[in-house]
């Protein structure tokens, strides 16, 4: 099966869900396999509120934020996302006459991660170590499962958990989840739509997005603030793992995956070795 496009939904409040949905159903109708990956981030920070369960990040040393995922913030991701997330998405592609199919990491082991024993970050200037963190990094993918769906016509939804080699549940990065889709199934294109333009030269002002965003295969990615290190991060494991390109768009427009293959957006490239 050739060009397969994956979308990742953002989690950012701003981000136009429905939107996304009535294009990529677009596309789905018009004969291209298409995978959709979500996170949830605006979801599980409501939740986790309403439950009283507080919001961490850490800080790694080269200044990418990721979510700090304790046992009690494990249980809000995974109702957050296959709770509310997940099946509204699912009902606005319904809309559109597509029918999907929702899954998580957990089903058939689709994604699966090696849990991190210990996470170096730095916490009021210094470098701590965290050891209670219920995270991972995806290391295998079930392609075979999502050749399965799209081969029956169907569009799969995916997002985290993921299921640890020991068997247990851990909480992995939704962009890097789609990267490791991407790569898995050689997507001919991941475009990761997010609350930003793309990637800008100036985070203050949204007119500075950059065309191009070269990466180095290794190390801390360029742009580390607004999120945007994490998405650098994961188009890098995408285009390793055998995803032909990768563009970071803004989920705010209106027709959000037309206009970013249409060329508003950034495009991710490696650095030349």
């Amino acid at each position: 099966m050739r060009d397969i496009l994956v979308v990742k939904c953002g989690g950012n409040a701003a981000v136009r869900s429905e939107a996304i949905c009535a294009d990529v159903a677009a596309v789905h109708r018009g004969g291209r396999p298409v995978i959709l990956a979500h996170g949830g981030s605006a979801d599980i920070d409501r939740l986790a509120e309403r439950l009283g369960v507080p919001s961490r990040r850490l800080v790694a040393p080269d200044g990418v934020s990721t979510r700090y995922t304790d046992e009690r913030t494990l249980e809000v991701v995974q109702l957050a996302l296959a709770g509310s997330v997940k099946p509204r998405l699912l009902a606005a592609l319904r809309a559109c006459g597509v029918s999907a199919v929702g899954l998580t990491g957990l089903d058939a082991g689709l994604l699966v991660a090696a849990r991190k024993s210990a996470h170096r970050a730095l916490v009021g200037g210094r470098r701590v170590v965290v050891r209670d963190d219920h995270s991972g990094r995806i290391t295998e993918v079930n392609g075979e499962l999502l050749s399965t769906v799209l081969t029956a016509g169907l569009l799969p939804v995916v997002s985290p958990p993921a299921v640890a080699q020991d068997g247990r549940v851990v909480n992995t990065d939704a962009d890097r989840a789609a990267a490791a889709i991407a790569g898995a199934v050689r997507a001919s294109t991941l475009l990761l739509l997010t609350g930003a333009r793309g990637v800008l030269a100036d985070r203050h002002d949204e007119r500075s997005v950059l065309p191009v965003c070269r990466v180095p295969r290794q190390g801390a990615p360029p742009v580390v603030t607004g999120g945007m290190g994490i998405k650098l991060i994961a188009a890098r494991e995408a285009l390793l793992a055998g995803a032909n390109r990768v563009l970071i768009a803004d989920g705010r427009r209106p027709h959000p995956v037309q206009e970013a293959l249409a060329g508003s957006c950034t495009e991710v490239l490696l650095e030349e070795e």
